[in-house]
């Protein structure tokens, strides 16, 4: 743990970390290997490669990494999430998302398999130990859930671990029936520390004084939050019978009205289920004090849209922007330090606070 941040296990007795971690520069810089690095990110869905020979360029946490991947499908359909830099002097491999055979460098003509793989170099005959493993484009660890793409530069755990509460609780969603809504999908600029967004996402204690629209269709008494090793869950039930899921009898939940699954992922990931689909949030942070907040939509049944918890995202996302840019401004006061947590209603936060201070290595 953080020898200069700590939040005490017991919330009874635990405060918040210090207005100063949200100000730290030398914090902010350790996050990206300590936080990110290491993290299962969302990548986006199979249609970015569907057919054998399509590949798509993208980085990883554009942004705040900016690291260089490359998404292909082989000959044998095989999908494959590779490093976009020539391992000859760096020259990026892919320029563009498209269908082809091989890659190529077009610096100097250094080839690769859709794998990965080195194939050829000219002008290399005379080169001594040449190739090795060291001239491939290295793997990255790539898993695909229903639809869903999600890689990690160097995980600390794999998928099935870390996601293992989600994937038990909702396995029987189809994901693989899930489209993505690109029109009503948004990105949002938030000027604030990232974690900031994450904070306030965590926890329903806000909701009766934030987001009076929902409260009126939220059981507030009921909602609840559970945490694990590296996620945590706010289940929200419904005070009507009006857009809640269709449980199976073999969900723990079955028999009650719920109307949203919020799930969040260590350290930037949002998965929240309705009765109509899901929406990912990704919290991108672009500097210490501005975040890229990403909404990204899939719809499963379009005639659930618009009705219960999930009908007007957009509206709570303006809402809790609004509350969370005032807060980034009240952490620069000189008479604010700490706070406590409310132990019925901030265990997200808590838990959240744990695992910021816990894998800081500073």
């Amino acid at each position: 743990m953080s020898r200069k941040y700590q939040v005490e296990a017991d919330i009874t007795k635990a405060s918040t970390l210090p207005a100063a971690y949200y100000q730290d520069r030398k914090a902010f810089e350790a996050s990206k290997d300590c936080y990110f690095a290491n993290s299962w990110q969302f990548i986006g869905d199979i249609n970015l490669a569907k057919v054998p020979g399509q590949v798509f360029p993208f980085e990883f946490m554009p942004g705040l990494l900016n690291e260089p991947l490359l998404l292909t499908r082989d000959t044998e359909d095989k999908l494959h999430c590779i490093t976009n830099v020539c391992t000859h002097r760096g020259m990026t491999v892919c320029e563009g998302a498209g269908n082809e055979r091989f890659l190529r460098c077009r610096y100097h003509g250094r080839r690769f398999g859709l794998d990965g793989k080195f194939k050829s170099m000219p002008e290399f005959e005379d080169v001594c130990d040449f190739p090795s493993e060291r001239d491939n484009l290295r793997p990255i660890p790539l898993h695909q859930w229903g639809n869903l793409l999600f890689a990690s530069l160097e995980p600390v755990a794999p998928f099935e671990t870390i996601f293992a509460p989600i994937l038990e609780r909702l396995s029987w969603l189809p994901l693989n029936e899930f489209k993505l809504d690109a029109n009503n999908s948004r990105d949002y600029l938030v000027r604030a520390h990232w974690s900031l967004y994450v904070d306030n996402y965590l926890e329903g204690f806000h909701i009766p004084f934030v987001h009076t629209a929902l409260n009126d269709i939220l059981d507030y008494d009921s909602y609840v939050t559970e945490t694990y090793d590296w996620c945590s869950l706010q289940i929200a039930e419904a005070k009507s019978d009006e857009g809640i899921f269709d449980l199976p009898k073999s969900s723990p939940d079955y028999g009650k009205r719920i109307s949203a699954y919020y799930y969040w992922v260590f350290p930037n990931l949002m998965l929240n289920f309705y009765p109509w689909g899901l929406s990912i949030n990704i919290i991108r942070p672009h500097g210490i004090d501005t975040t890229k907040v990403s909404f990204i939509r899939y719809v499963w049944d379009e005639t659930k849209v618009g009705i219960g918890a999930g009908a007007d995202i957009d509206r709570v996302e303006r809402e809790d922007e609004q509350v969370v840019e005032l807060v980034q401004k009240g952490l620069k006061s000189r008479f604010y330090d700490r706070g406590r947590f409310s132990p019925k209603r901030e265990i997200g936060t808590h838990h959240f606070h744990r695992l910021l201070a816990e894998k800081l290595k500073y």
